[in-house]
């Protein structure tokens, strides 16, 4: 998974902070109820967020508990799951799958290729629960894939793939909230696609590989132009997000969308700054 949607801990009351780990081991807890002990290991910040968006969204019946784990075999670890954790795990294991399957055609990875091949058999199962959300994680792969081959120099374009397969995974169910859930996860998309190639900046520009900031414009007026695109989507994300009659996990989603998003972005730019000014 992506990795960047995740909390700034430091603005999180110690409550908050413990409901989330909880909820992060809810939907480690439900990966294992869909796939089995070694799909724990594929257990992402994004699919939290998605998870505790959709269970407060919905309001579902939640299963609370405590039990210890191969991460944390000395203590019991709280965790909160329900529904809407084991729909985020299925996506979990979609998106999983499709890029480990992506990696094996890409460099021969044989150890991307062994564990696709253990998923496999999930990853069938859920397509069929679930096929608009699987086709849309497959077309992802093939359109991105093209976008690369053509080296497209359009940010919106490049940025845009990633927004239209996470709005279909937003989308659990087709009713009055499908609308802004799409626009949440398409704004959100477009967010981390463009936040993944702003931190990939130097490794792209030293090895020639695909990266839309090094085609559209120059090195370092890229700091400019990723903070003004990547300020576009997180206004729209947020726009989005606020429509939602959220209230149980509202004030730690918040923390997420306006705060956590950034903190990567932010490392980044003040470790940069640091650098030209030595």
């Amino acid at each position: 998974m992506f990795g960047y949607v995740i909390v700034n801990k430091d603005e999180l009351k110690i409550k908050e902070w413990n409901y989330y780990h909880a909820c992060y081991c809810g939907l480690c807890h439900a990966l294992k109820e869909v796939a089995g002990t070694k799909a724990r290991m594929t257990v992402s910040y994004d699919m939290t967020f998605l998870a505790m968006l959709l269970d407060d969204l919905y309001d579902c019946k939640k299963e609370e508990g405590a039990c210890r784990c191969v991460v944390h075999p000395a203590k019991p670890q709280a965790y909160v799951k329900s529904d809407a954790f084991l729909y985020a795990a299925k996506m979990n294991l979609l998106l999983c799958y499709d890029n480990l399957l992506d990696d094996w055609k890409d460099d021969r990875n044989m150890a991307a290729a062994m564990a696709a091949g253990v998923l496999k058999s999930v990853r069938m199962r859920i397509a069929q629960e679930y096929p608009r959300q699987a086709k849309a994680v497959e077309d992802y792969i093939e359109k991105l894939h093209a976008c690369e081959e053509k080296r497209e120099t359009n940010l919106d374009v490049a940025a845009g793939l990633t927004g239209e397969m996470l709005a279909e995974l937003f989308c659990w169910k087709e009713d009055e909230w499908q609308k802004d859930l799409h626009g949440l996860g398409f704004y959100l998309g477009k967010f981390i696609y463009l936040m993944d190639a702003y931190e990939d900046l130097e490794k792209d520009n030293k090895k020639g590989n695909y990266n839309p900031f090094l085609l559209s414009k120059g090195l370092v007026k890229n700091e400019e132009l990723a903070e003004r695109s990547l300020n576009m989507m997180a206004a729209g994300a947020a726009e989005c997000f606020e429509r939602l009659p959220l209230v149980e996990n509202l004030e730690i989603l918040r923390n997420i969308l306006y705060a956590g998003i950034w903190g990567k972005f932010e490392k980044i730019k003040a470790k940069r700054e640091k650098e030209e000014k030595e």
